[in-house]
């Protein structure tokens, strides 16, 4: 048995592995949209509780005539898992490469062909891992018919325990050695999860055919039977509240951890090891066997609440102790039913398996769906997690036997526990509750909060501080647009933002195209412009909800300037997306002859600025870079053709009226040539930027630096490799 533990922990951390590094590809191919990222995650779950249901119903049925070894069936199932790492980013890219040349322009075009060729390249993969398990629990019951009876939990233990170590540890192997070849080290540990079991498998004869099952199974299986379905919907229902309850995690966590990459992996870690202390408490309970009672589903109700006490502004905790109070408990009490669940109605049958846990993944599939498009557009996170938790808290309710009797002390503690979770709902506060005036708007991808008067007023965007007014993003627009050696016909502005880079390219009088991810930002420009909603109703205005990088991608169109306000920070996950040279590539192609691009990039370590600036170095032939009017912050300018030592009255002079009057709404200088002097006496060399960190490589798809730099940052040294 300790073989298989060891399988199952090299298993799970590739799985964990390999769905961080395809969901990241899976982005650079296809978007960072969330219906994108709900579609891979989606198909990954599918794949393995096909996998799952699959191989438990083949065994059932071929059991009999089976004369191969389980494990090597198992060793084959490795051994193709450890393929796919290698062949996965090119079907990826063969699929992207297909939607060009089919032309899929419109959105929901584009979105069945990607998410019909992501389908088709992950599902036969996943089912290979999600196959893994009831071909275990097969050669377990082969070789060890007495300890059968748990095998699931003890294997889902060890699985548990590897996606704990894969939710972390391959983020510092991405950060090395970036992701193709972090998938390389992935698929050597398949290869020798094969190898080893290919060899087990010849040390010792395991018996072939079925497997006799002593009396006491039988019975166990009996009483199991005698169940019906009720632990199939439950692990329905645990699967459909976990996942659909880590959305709703994600953004109340946020505003304390931040939208980098080990923010969500912090969330993660957490989750799984507390799932994996519940799983060890499991093996110990059950060797008892005794019955779990209502008492723990309702107090599975009651934790599900407990993100509103931990996220609540008020409290005044580390961010660590947050998640703990938030994530730890209703994961640990998880960790314990659902094996308990699985081990109950399966008694060691793979096939009856197979099919609890691919019922489990079915609602894990079904959870983000629900959470993320259906109920957060309409409530608040606290209303959400309130109709997750209904289900466990109503159990309470539930007759605690045969008898019928509920008035057991069981029964007490249980409505108390109720009682305690409606005080949860009704008295802590949200995090949007602190801002006082404001908007608060919700999608399928993000809680929007404007806030603040006058020159004071800032947009937050799952608690993080998007941008304020700043005469910084008035730059965005006029310095590209100024430094062009003929009148603009166009613009294009990626990151909508408060709309005030979109706000100044309009006052030059041409069309202009603004792309946002979010749907519900550009509903705040009012907010922050009395004159928001009459632009956007302007026959010169088109505003396109996207990912900016797939828009570029899809459209035909070319623009004389494109000017790149990517999200703050700097090391926000998915944002080195719009740093990269593959960007930049796309970019070329949708810049008209003498067109400028203008890439804001804020602030980031010498690494980064290093990393971005020769990624545009080697992208354009023609690149100057300014510090900007605030001292923060630094706007490239890259074009294909010369970009001309204009001087300060030059520039000014090419400014339309009402462009002048819009550089200079906020200042800090009192005319438009004062203004364009004070950013042209702060241009640095680009040499400055690059021999800061000479040996720092340019920012690429494979080699997001901005977004991995812990280990960096640990050692204060400058990983450049």
């Amino acid at each position: 048995m300790v073989w298989f533990f060891t399988f199952f922990l090299v298993s799970g951390f590739c799985s964990i592995l390999y769905e961080i590094v395809w969901l990241r590809l899976a982005m650079a191919q296809f978007g960072v949209t969330s219906a994108l990222a709900s579609i891979v995650i989606s198909v990954f779950m599918a794949g393995l509780g096909l996998g799952s249901w699959g191989s438990g119903r083949l065994i059932r049925k071929y059991e009999n005539r089976l004369r191969v070894p389980a494990l090597r069936l198992y060793a084959l199932a490795e051994l193709l898992i450890g393929m796919s790492a290698l062949l996965v980013p090119y079907q990826l890219l063969w699929g992207r490469k297909l939607l060009e040349w089919i032309g899929a322009s419109s959105s929901w075009a584009y979105y069945l062909g990607s998410g019909t060729w992501i389908a088709l390249t992950l599902v036969p993969w996943c089912a290979c891992m999600g196959a893994t398990i009831p071909v275990a629990m097969l050669a377990i019951r082969r070789r060890d018919p007495e300890r059968s009876q748990r095998s699931f939990s003890y294997l889902y233990l060890s699985n548990v325990l590897g996606a704990v170590i894969g939710a972390t540890f391959p983020l510092l192997l991405i950060e090395l050695y970036g992701f193709r070849d972090t998938l390389k080290i992935g698929a050597a540990c398949n290869g020798l999860l094969a190898l080893s079991a290919m060899l087990l498998s010849l040390g010792r004869t395991e018996p072939s055919g079925p497997v006799r099952t002593e009396p006491a199974t039988k019975g166990v299986a009996s009483r199991a039977s005698s169940q019906g379905n009720r632990p199939l919907a439950l692990l329905f229902l645990t699967g459909l509240t976990s996942i659909g309850m880590e959305v709703v995690w994600i953004r109340q966590f946020t505003p304390y951890l931040g939208t980098v990459v080990y923010a969500f992996a912090s969330i993660l870690a957490t989750y799984l090891v507390s799932t994996f202390i519940g799983l060890q408490i499991y093996r110990l309970w059950s060797r008892r066997n005794r019955r779990e009672g209502n008492l723990i589903w309702v107090l599975l109700g009651l934790f599900a609440l407990l993100p509103l006490l931990a996220a609540n502004p008020g409290i005044h905790i580390s961010r660590l102790l947050r998640l703990i109070v938030g994530i730890a408990p209703f994961s640990g009490v998880l960790g314990f039913l659902t094996p308990l669940l699985v081990d109950r109605w399966s008694v060691g049958d793979p096939a009856r398996a197979g099919k609890a846990y691919a019922v489990n993944v079915l609602g894990c599939i079904l959870g983000p769906l629900l959470s993320g498009f259906l109920l957060l557009p309409l409530i608040s996170e606290r209303w959400v997690l309130f109709v997750f938790s209904l289900p466990w808290l109503l159990m309470a309710f539930r007759p605690a036997g045969p008898s019928g009797k509920r008035l057991d002390w069981q029964a007490g503690i249980s409505y108390a526990v109720v009682l305690s979770a409606l005080a949860l709902v009704f008295t802590q506060k949200s995090y949007e509750d602190q801002f006082g005036h404001g908007e608060v708007l919700r999608d399928n991808t993000a809680t929007i909060v404007a806030m603040g008067e006058g020159r004071n007023k800032h947009l937050w965007v799952n608690g993080v501080g998007i941008t304020g007014l700043t005469p910084i993003t008035k730059f965005m627009a006029h310095l590209p647009l100024s430094f062009l050696d003929h009148p603009p016909k166009n613009a294009l502005v990626v990151c909508f933002g408060m709309g005030t880079t979109y706000r100044s390219l309009m006052s030059w009088d041409i069309p202009v195209t603004a792309v946002e991810l979010v749907p519900s930002v550009p509903r705040v420009f009012g907010y922050f412009h009395a004159d928001g909603p009459a632009l956007l109703r302007s026959p010169l205005s088109h505003v396109v909800i996207d990912d900016g990088r797939r828009y570029l991608e899809r459209t035909y169109e070319q623009y004389d300037v494109i000017t790149i306000d990517p999200p703050p920070p700097v090391q926000a996950a998915g944002s080195s997306l719009l740093y990269s040279k593959e960007f930049y590539a796309i970019i070329r192609r949708r810049l008209r002859p003498g067109g400028i691009l203008q890439q804001w990039l804020p602030g980031g370590d010498p690494v980064v600025r290093a990393s971005v600036a020769r990624a545009l170095k080697e992208s354009f032939p023609y690149l100057r870079v300014f510090h900007s009017v605030e001292g923060w912050g630094y706007h490239f300018l890259a074009s294909e053709s010369p970009l001309p030592h204009s001087t300060a009255a030059d520039l000014a002079g090419r400014l339309p009226a009402k462009a002048a009057t819009d550089l200079l709404e906020w200042g800090p200088e009192t005319t438009p040539e004062g203004q364009f002097a004070d950013v042209l006496k702060r241009e640095i060399s680009l040499d400055d930027l690059t021999r800061q960190a000479p040996t720092a490589s340019a920012l690429r798809d494979d080699r997001p630096v901005n977004e991995y730099y812990l280990t960096r940052r640990r050692s204060g040294t400058r990983h450049e490799r």
